[in-house]
Formats: C-alpha cells, structure tokens, sequence
C-alpha cells in the first residue's frame, strides 16, 4: 500500500485543549497513523482557551494572510502552529481576533451558545481549505471530526472539485454527541455559499440549526462514523439512495480501533 496523506480537520485536539471526547479522539488516531507509516496533518481552531505561551504556539507568517469571506465581510486569516509533545506531530491553528480570542469554546461564562457559532464555523471550515492549498500540500483523506468541520465535505465536492490538489481526496466526517439546540439567523445560507454552490446544494441548512449542519456533512462526505454509538442513530439522516452508497460504520474506540481506521482509510482510496 502506498503512503496515504490524511488531513484530521476537529474541533479540538488534547493536549492543547480537551472539552469533549473530540480531543481525545484525535490525538490519539493521528499519532496511530503515523506510526502505521502515513503522512499527517492536522487542523484546528485557535479558541482563546488554548495557551500560546504554555503551548509554543507561533504563527507560520507564510501560510497567513489570507481573506476569508464569510456573508458581506472579509476576515483576515491567521495560522499557527505547534507539536504534540512526545509525538512526531504537528497542529495548525486557524485563527482570527473576532471569531476565536474569547476565552471560551461555543458557549459564553452564562452557557449561552454563541450567536456567531455559524460564522466561525465557515470561516473554519473556507480556512482549513485554503490553508491546505496554501501548503500544496494533496491529502487523499480528509477526516473532517464534529459539526464545526461540517462543511469542508461540501465545498471539496463543489467549489474546489477541479483544483488539482483535491481532485481525488475523499472525505469522512465523524459524528460526535454534541448537540445544541441553537437557530442560526436566516443568512446562514449565503454566508455559507462559495462558487458553484445553489441553495439547492445546502437545503439541509434551511433548518438553521445543528441537525442542518449533520445532514450536509453526512451528504457530502464518502464514509460516515458514528462516534462511540449506534449507527443507526444517523440513518434517518440519510435519504434511500445514501443508504444504498454510503459506508456508515460505528467504530468503537477499543484497543484496536486504529487497525478499523486504517482499514477504512485504504479502502477509500481503493
């Protein structure tokens, strides 16, 4: 087998921040393929919980200074990066003064959910893309882990489906349990569209909450996991002609779940 490029896109990674299972998750499975000889990157937003200093943190001045658009504004994109102590492994941090310097994750000091969490995403997810372009760098996975990452699967098969970096990368999105019950304002939609994009594409989102974000990442991506729980949790979300073509798999975080991600991985690409 040749040496796969696997890009982990998530919301959070131990040891630079741990909220949820995420962070555990994807500390742990990057470090196993590496071992198993592929090649690796990771990225994650910069919430304002992680500490730079503690964490050595410093900004890659060559992959920043990019524009992303999100509805009628334009925000400047900001990347840094660091090492997973005792691991081989470097994070790249998508940051931005607006979206990610609060020093809190999805929710403010009174449990309120972020009325922006929408914007972040997308500037995230338009991000890591852009990030990945700025690297030349042409992964033939792209892991996409929690809702935050929802839409990379969307705009890999649509804006940039003729770029020749992502022509032939497939795409998993991983389903955690961390639901809200938050509604997005109406713009949603055109904020979140790109070129080649109709609203016939991301009608999923015309629910504006996080049931919407699930849906389209499920429709976008080529393999769907369950995190820890029953798959057939997420069938409902797929319409009968899904059912028949798209691999859906619970793979339980056990002792030798890396060998189901390694497998799932190479047969992808096969």
């Amino acid at each position: 087998m040749s040496k796969l490029r696997i890009l982990y896109v998530a919301s959070e990674i131990d040891p630079f921040l741990h909220t949820s299972d995420v962070a555990d998750f994807v500390s742990k499975l990057p470090q196993a393929m590496q071992e198993k000889g592929m090649e690796i990157r990771i990225l994650v937003p910069r919430f304002g919980l992680i500490n730079e200093r503690k964490n050595r943190l410093h900004e890659v001045v060559r992959l920043s200074g990019i524009n992303i658009t999100v509805g009628d504004e334009e925000k400047p994109l900001v990347i840094k990066v660091a090492s997973v102590p005792q691991a081989k492994l470097q994070v790249y941090f998508i940051d931005n003064e607006d979206y990610f310097h609060r020093k809190a994750v999805f929710h403010d000091s009174e449990d309120r959910f972020y009325e922006d969490n929408d914007e972040r995403a997308i500037f995230f997810c338009k991000g890591v893309v852009e990030t990945v372009r700025k690297l030349g760098w042409a992964p033939d996975i792209v892991h996409c882990n929690d809702w935050i990452t929802s839409l990379v699967p969307l705009y890999l098969k649509t804006t940039y489906k003729n770029d020749p970096l992502f022509m032939n990368t497939k795409s998993v999105f991983t389903i955690y349990d961390n639901k809200f019950t938050h509604k997005f304002k109406d713009d949603l939609l055109e904020k979140v569209k790109m070129l080649d994009i109709e609203d016939d594409m991301i009608k999923h989102l015309k629910t504006l909450d996080y049931e919407g974000f699930i849906r389209l990442g499920v429709e976008y991506s080529d393999a769907v996991i369950m995190a820890n729980g029953d798959a057939s949790q997420i069938e409902k979300l797929f319409d009968e002609k899904q059912k028949e073509t798209k691999r859906v798999d619970t793979i339980e975080k056990t002792e030798n779940f890396t060998d189901s991600y390694f497998e799932l991985y190479n047969e992808l690409v096969g």
